[in-house]
């Protein structure tokens, strides 16, 4: 079925991301800003002229944003730029050293948070290494958790811009100018498929209210509504009324058996909110089952 495709790319997809995450590597110096706030996990070359004994080549912010400075000990950080930095470490020698001159560069990038939340496998924060993207993200959270139809657009925001990503684009299409790029703080909502209701009546296990997603299609309602071989279901008059904009009732019958077999699943109708099915009992307990009973394997992989 073609939405079985979708999880199947999507699967790929992440699983292509967790690759491409662990052969990342940290951002060398000159590709970091100036205005750049330094955070935990960040490794610094911090040089005080004329002062080698001081002067650090792999200083690592520890949790709390500080550095270890030889001399003067523990020296605060985080949320600075690289230039405020070397006036923090400065300020601090001063105690010690007659106007030193020191020099802060960020020599590696350290991991960033990011929080996934909605429709993934294991919502929560995460730690991605530096230059991770959005499939990097998806990988970590486990992948995104059951959909129906087309993949929902997922909303990237960094507190101030919340961008709009199409999932179905960069999983199912392979669109990867929607692999966006992250940082420290982004917060990705990828939103769960909308449910609503229906009825389903007649010759069902279950009959009455069945909860669907959106995308869901006439076969899923039956499935999930029960269709065992004791409901003797006569498949290839199944019956869908549908109230229009007009304020009439629309009534469609489907051969269920017809569409399988043809291959052709876009006539097996996708249903909306208030849509009433009627599934007739077979005449006879063999003539329901045996055109239908190609079916069953199909409505058994919709079953929830």
């Amino acid at each position: 079925m073609p939405k079985l495709g979708f999880r199947r790319s999507a699967l790929l997809a992440c699983v292509f991301a967790a690759a491409a995450s662990a052969a990342a590597r940290p951002a060398a110096a000159s590709d970091i800003a100036e205005d750049y706030r330094i955070r935990e996990g960040d490794v610094l070359f911090v040089n005080v002229y004329g002062e080698p004994t001081l002067t650090q080549q792999q200083a690592k912010v520890l949790p709390g944003g500080t550095i270890v400075e030889p001399l003067v000990g523990q020296v605060r950080v985080g949320g600075l730029t690289p230039s405020q930095a070397s006036s923090a470490v400065a300020a601090a020698l001063t105690r010690y050293l007659r106007a030193p001159k020191v020099t802060v560069a960020v020599d590696q990038l350290g991991p960033f948070d990011v929080y996934i939340l909605g429709n993934v496998k294991t919502p929560g924060k995460y730690a991605l290494e530096p230059s991770s993207r959005l499939m990097d993200a998806l990988a970590a959270a486990g992948g995104l958790g059951p959909t129906d139809g087309d993949l929902p657009d997922a909303r990237v925001s960094d507190g101030n811009v919340v961008q709009n990503v199409s999932l179905q684009r960069l999983l199912h299409g392979g669109d990867l100018s929607q692999n966006v790029t992250l940082a420290n703080g982004v917060t990705i909502y990828v939103p769960s498929p909308a449910t609503f209701n229906i009825q389903v009546y007649g010759a069902v296990d279950h009959p009455g209210d069945v909860t669907l997603h959106e995308g869901d299609r006439l076969v899923t309602a039956i499935a999930r509504a029960g269709n065992s071989a004791n409901s003797n279901s006569d498949l290839n008059h199944v019956t869908l009324q549908r109230l229009a904009a007009n304020g009439k009732v629309q009534t469609q019958t489907y051969n269920l058996y017809d569409i399988y077999k043809s291959g052709d699943l876009a006539k097996d109708p996708i249903l909306q909110k208030g849509d009433t099915v009627y599934v007739p009992q077979g005449k006879g307990r063999g003539d329901a089952l045996s055109p239908a009973v190609g079916i069953f394997s199909i409505l058994r992989l919709f079953v929830p």
